[in-house]
């Protein structure tokens, strides 16, 4: 109970950390709806609290509408942002957002593509956060090696609805948990280095003009498959496919331990549900966001196919 509390307290604090600087939209003064900007292959949703100016002329002109929510003319260049820059200095931007962009843009100007920058950058963070992975997937292969034993108490206490024989239960899976050496919150952890980057990457995105500008494969970085496809762009459907795809195989190779709470709930619905919300999550991505969990997907894929190989190897 009390590690449900700490993580439930956690998880509040770092909610309430991550809001306290998020994303302004510019909306038209008269109107009061978000301002557009529309190219041939581009739709963008335009934000006031960028952090450097942006490189298109019409980009430019349009920001230029604005200027008494945001003067464009006062921001540095991308290609010379700094952490230190901008008016913007609350704690989530200053140790986050802005060091997350600054690194997009100096691996972009070596790249010189921003889509293979977000790329690389989501592989090096994967690869510092790598012993935290690691972990869960062998977590998640020493529960293929519990599940029998974990059907035995299932069936042992099946039917039985009493408080008595559901505490017996309670703890025989804690010790279960603990012969294997099973942490059912560890988990937990991994998300709470995971969600913030994940909105830090968002913000990023978001904030530089230039990354949005940016296209890679002929698909522009700053709209999402739901702008595009409903242009009549269908090929963004591969966004959302691959998406679908890596975090399919994902899921299915990396399966959490159930708790005793929890242990009734079929694994496969959950899994399911969790699919389907981040496909249409994956909708109103923006490409450059997307790039982002592919590449981060995929290498956690890779990891988890590692481990398995290397404890088949031990157990042989």
């Amino acid at each position: 109970m009390k590690k449900n509390k700490i993580i439930k307290m956690i998880f509040i604090v770092l909610f309430v950390f991550i809001m306290t600087g998020c994303t302004v939209i510019l909306k038209d003064p008269k109107t009061k709806k978000p301002v557009y900007y529309e190219e041939e292959n581009l739709k963008i949703t335009l934000n006031e609290n960028i952090l450097c100016k942006p490189t298109s002329k019409g980009l430019k002109n349009k920001y230029n509408e604005y200027k008494k929510q945001i003067d464009i003319s006062k921001l540095p260049d991308c290609s010379n942002f700094s952490p230190s820059d901008g008016n913007y200095n609350d704690l989530w931007e200053t140790i986050v957002v802005k060091p997350l962009a600054w690194l997009i843009l100096k691996i972009g100007t070596i790249t010189k593509n921003y889509g293979i920058a977000l790329i690389i950058l989501s592989i090096i963070i994967r690869l510092i956060l790598a012993p935290f992975t690691k972990k869960t997937a062998m977590q998640s292969e020493n529960m293929k090696q519990l599940q029998p034993e974990m059907d035995r108490i299932n069936k042992k206490y099946e039917n039985k609805t009493d408080q008595e024989s559901l505490n017996k239960k309670s703890m025989e899976m804690m010790s279960l948990y603990k012969k294997y050496n099973i942490n059912p919150f560890s988990s937990c952890l991994f998300a709470f280095i995971q969600i913030p980057l994940l909105f830090g990457f968002l913000e990023a995105i978001n904030r530089v003009p230039v990354i949005f500008e940016e296209n890679l494969f002929g698909l522009v970085l700053g709209t999402t498959p739901f702008k595009a496809i409903s242009s009549g762009q269908i090929q963004y459907i591969i966004i959302v496919i691959l998406i679908a795809l890596t975090t399919f195989i994902s899921q299915k190779l990396n399966k959490t331990a159930p708790t005793p709470q929890t242990n009734d709930i079929n694994p496969n619905t959950m899994t399911n549900v969790m699919l389907v919300m981040i496909c249409i999550m994956s909708l109103n991505f923006s490409v450059a966001l997307s790039l982002y969990w592919i590449a981060s997907t995929i290498f956690t894929i890779i990891q988890n196919l590692i481990v398995m190989k290397t404890i088949k190897k031990e157990v042989k």
